[in-house]
């Protein structure tokens, strides 16, 4: 599984460099699937392997292209980030409470992410089409959430999420005509990718069993 969806990242950026769009379309549907099974002979509990085939439908989607295949997209990647939340709330850590109802991350990180949050939005909102704006809005406030969760559940799972919403903030450039990097859909793949192995190899560390303690030995 390691090897299959490393040799399909490598021709999927691959043939984004070349421009083939063909082997561009056939790889991209290809990944999370992939990645999806990789997670489950991993051992990973099932919001994981959801979140990843819901990353798989927004693909397909967006790859479709047109607004209403873009709105559909976009709904797709909202589910798997709710599947990362439910996951992160399941395995004890994330979501921005511990058990006891202290705060996961430090006051001032949370600020920071809503900080982020509201000024990309700001910034995108006079871009983007008038029917776009409120969705837009809403999807990246439930990424940046998604994305909070991942860093209280650790710093890989923290990473990807962080990676996530760089991805998906070169995407909305895009919409709202922003300068971007040379060949932006590969920064955008790259990213995106980096982003859900990131995620996916963090939640399954974190799900798997931990030893317990040595039994105590009895004196006869």
């Amino acid at each position: 599984m390691p090897a299959l969806f490393a040799l399909l990242t490598a021709v999927h950026l691959g043939a984004l460099l070349a421009d083939a769009t063909t082997v561009v379309h056939l790889t991209k549907p290809a990944l999370m699937p992939a990645l999806a099974a990789w997670a489950l002979v991993r051992g990973g509990p099932w919001p994981l392997p959801a979140a990843l085939v819901c990353g798989c439908g927004g693909d397909v989607l967006l790859q479709i292209g047109g607004e209403t295949a873009f709105l559909a997209g976009m709904g797709c990647f909202a589910a798997g980030h709710l599947c990362y939340l439910a996951l992160f709330t399941r395995t004890g850590r994330g979501v921005l409470l511990t058990r006891d109802g202290w705060p996961r991350t430090a006051p001032w990180v949370a600020a920071g992410y809503g900080a982020a949050w509201l000024g990309t939005v700001a910034l995108l909102w006079p871009g983007l089409e008038t029917d776009l704006r409120l969705p837009v809005a809403g999807y990246s406030l439930l990424l940046t959430v998604m994305a909070l969760a991942a860093l209280g559940a650790g710093p890989r799972t923290g990473l990807g999420g962080a990676l996530f919403m760089l991805s998906d903030t070169l995407i909305a450039a895009g919409l709202a005509d922003w300068p971007r990097p040379p060949v932006p859909q590969f920064w955008i793949m790259a990213t995106y990718i980096a982003a859900q192995w990131l995620l996916m190899a963090g939640a399954t560390r974190e799900a798997a069993p931990r030893p317990g303690p040595e039994p105590a030995l009895v004196r006869t």
